[in-house]
């Protein structure tokens, strides 16, 4: 079921699908399965995402945070063939789907990692192919010089707070993160929140229902 695509292994019997990744720049068919976010197709607000926001740094460490199966990831990896990617999500079926679209795709440049709400490695962490890049703690300690995100709404205020706090405080000196939220689904109060925690967020898109968010940290406004 959908509400268990946060869950780190996810109890839904496996039906293997595709869907069809669709932009200006980029058309990627990618394998899913029951038990991950937006298995039947890439969500709306992912699309309205990869369709507003600047084009990735072309050099650096770049994270998709919630990776799901990877049409963020994979499009940062498409978009800035230099730089090194990093796709993360608790969910070992969903990192599993990320993995093989990378390597079908051709995307090496794009490496996926099961973390733990923490924020660290996971204990159970998935058996990579040996053509693999491994991936350390210390791969996610960063600086990420950006985030691109679809954060799990659902998963509750808490842990996704904790998780925002995190991740964003990863983010290299004048490194930036753009947020995709529904506007029905809290968008405008975690802009609040965000500003109030010391992560200045700027709304950049609204589209369909839904806002993109820009944040640097405290101290770090540097001018591009």
């Amino acid at each position: 079921m959908a509400q268990h695509y946060f869950d780190p292994d996810p109890g839904t019997a496996s039906r293997p699908s595709t869907a069809d990744l669709v932009l200006p720049d980029l058309h990627l068919r990618l394998r899913t399965d029951r038990g991950v976010f937006s298995p039947d197709r890439v969500d709306l607000g992912t699309r309205v995402l990869l369709e507003t926001v600047p084009p990735p740094p072309a050099q650096g460490r770049l994270l998709d945070l919630g990776c799901g199966y990877g049409p963020i990831a994979l499009t940062l990896a498409s978009r800035a063939p230099g730089a090194r990617v990093l796709g993360v999500d608790v969910n070992s079926r969903a990192v599993g789907l990320a993995r093989r679209n990378a390597a079908e795709h051709g995307l090496g440049g794009a490496r996926f990692a099961v973390v733990s709400p923490g924020g660290g490695l996971a204990a159970d962490q998935e058996p990579q192919r040996p053509d693999d890049l491994s991936c350390t703690d210390r791969d996610l300690a960063g600086p990420f010089d950006a985030v691109w995100s679809n954060p799990p709404i659902r998963v509750g205020k808490g842990v996704l707070h904790a998780m925002l706090l995190t991740w964003l405080g990863r983010l290299a000196p004048g490194g930036e993160a753009h947020l995709v939220v529904q506007r029905h689904l809290g968008a405008d109060s975690l802009q609040r929140w965000l500003d109030s925690q010391g992560l200045p967020a700027e709304r950049t898109a609204s589209r369909a229902g839904f806002r993109v968010l820009r944040v640097r940290r405290s101290g770090t406004d540097e001018t591009s």
